[in-house]
């Protein structure tokens, strides 16, 4: 017994020494060549200026009310509170002293010029697919198109030992692609269209942080469509269920036209439907709908091409029964009732609701999702839609925890997901309760940046 502790315990001692020698290794990235670059060339900023809003920048690190890319943000994450950095050219509060090199390893590395390494809510992961040219136009924008300002950054609100830097260093090396990995492994797409959106999807929009679910390592299950979890949904952010972007015809992509995807991407609906929740209505308000049309036909254009996920067990095929019951003042279910009472007045009793005003939840990804989280939260705290350029109505829904018990929302909930042709599972009170419960439990804080994110 002693022999095989002490070999245990000798065993155990190895690996650790082990892990802590990959900590340690510095991690060698190649320089970048920009003796040639003239980083205050108006062109080369303007386009800096394009890609900072093609990947989201300005979402995670501009907290509400604060100005624009002064960080402060506090981004939730499995180990507690993280809060974005301030990455205007501030020299000493900001990014104003790197060098190009210092920029490119904290872009496309995750590696911060101290050598420390960054948590990867920073999506370097994805950003790694950046090509060369992109990466220093965006720090020319950096640099000489942002105005520097002058605001230290918050320390994270994670305990010891978790906030420990140096397993974020082996995280790295093991699951994060180089940029060089990802050119030799990305696949190739013959059609220049699709290979444009497969860049900007898999890259500086970096949808696969949200919408391809993790492993218990945290790493996303696939950085491209090889697997069929890439983009499959799944992951719930801030509460509200990340839905499938692949070509399933219930819960996915499969009956959009690529009409339906740019438009959504433009203005937050579309005819049909509409963005739920706070996180994707940023990714619209800040990022895509700055985005040219052929980039988000290029987008829509790839996430066409991808084959079903084949995960939820929901189907969708239009089904009259329930309008003409509902219109016959037929209300077999206390579900009925509740819809009739609640619901009806916008997505009319034939779950078709208004066009590009109110969504139709018949055949609706969100409804027939295999999660209904999404579902029960809009019902409890309702949903407000980002107003854009192109649609600058901010629409929004009620919510109804005030008035509705958690076995009302359950039957509500189980009623809207079997009518009009959907079929999907039947929600429990007891799934209600868990969204009510995390809805209440939410910090001031996190309400307070949810609400100012509805605003901004």
């Amino acid at each position: 017994m002693k022999k095989r502790l002490r070999r245990l315990l000798i065993i155990s001692v190895l690996i650790i020494a082990g892990v802590l020698t990959v900590a340690l290794l510095p991690s060698k990235t190649p320089s970048l060549d920009a003796s040639h670059i003239n980083f205050t060339d108006a062109s080369l900023i303007e386009r800096g200026e394009y890609l900072a809003a093609a990947g989201d920048c300005v979402a995670c690190h501009t907290a509400p009310g604060a100005q624009r890319y002064a960080g402060g943000f506090g981004l939730e994450s499995p180990l507690g509170l993280i809060y974005s950095t301030n990455i205007t050219p501030d020299k000493e509060s900001g990014i104003g002293h790197y060098t190009l090199d210092d920029f490119d390893r904290a872009v496309r590395y995750g590696i911060a010029p101290s050598g420390d390494a960054l948590y990867p809510a920073m999506p370097f992961p994805s950003y790694a697919r950046m090509t060369d040219e992109d990466l220093i136009a965006l720090y020319a924008y950096f640099m000489h198109g942002v105005s520097p300002v002058a605001q230290a950054n918050r320390n994270v609100d994670i305990p010891w030992p978790l906030s420990m830097r140096w397993p974020l260093i082996v995280w790295r090396k093991a699951f994060a692609l180089t940029p060089a990995q990802w050119q030799q492994q990305a696949p190739v797409y013959e059609d220049p269209v699709i290979a444009r959106g497969a860049y900007l999807v898999q890259g500086l929009g970096h949808c696969g942080s949200c919408h391809t679910p993790r492993s218990w390592t945290m790493k996303e299950k696939a950085y491209w469509e090889h697997s069929r979890d890439f983009l499959a949904g799944g992951p719930i952010i801030d509460g509200w269920l990340a839905v499938n972007l692949r070509s399933d015809d219930a819960d996915g992509l499969g009956r959009w036209p690529s009409t339906y995807i740019v438009d959504t991407l433009r203005s937050g609906r579309n005819d049909e439907y509409a963005v739920l929740g706070h996180g994707m209505s940023d990714v619209v308000l800040h990022s895509t709908q700055h985005l040219h049309d052929d980039d988000l036909h290029a987008m829509a254009t790839y996430l066409k091409q991808l084959s079903p996920a084949n995960i939820s067990t929901s189907f969708y095929q239009a089904d009259p029964s329930t309008a003409e019951a509902l219109a016959a003042g037929v209300e077999e279910s206390r579900g009925a009732e509740l819809f009739v009472d609640n619901c009806a007045a916008c997505h009319r009793t034939n779950g078709l609701g208004h066009k590009g005003v109110f969504p139709t939840i018949a055949g609706n990804p969100s409804v027939l999702a295999e999660n209904p989280v999404s579902l029960i939260r809009v019902i409890l705290a309702g949903s407000r839609l980002p107003s854009t350029r192109t649609a600058p109505s901010d629409l929004g829904m009620p919510g109804f925890a005030w008035r509705l018990s958690d076995d009302e929302v359950a039957q509500l909930s189980t009623f809207i997901r079997h009518s009009w042709g959907n079929e999907a599972n039947p929600v429990s009170v007891d799934q209600v309760i868990q969204v009510r419960q995390m809805l209440d439990e939410m910090s001031a804080q996190e309400r307070a940046v949810i609400e100012s994110n509805n605003r901004r």
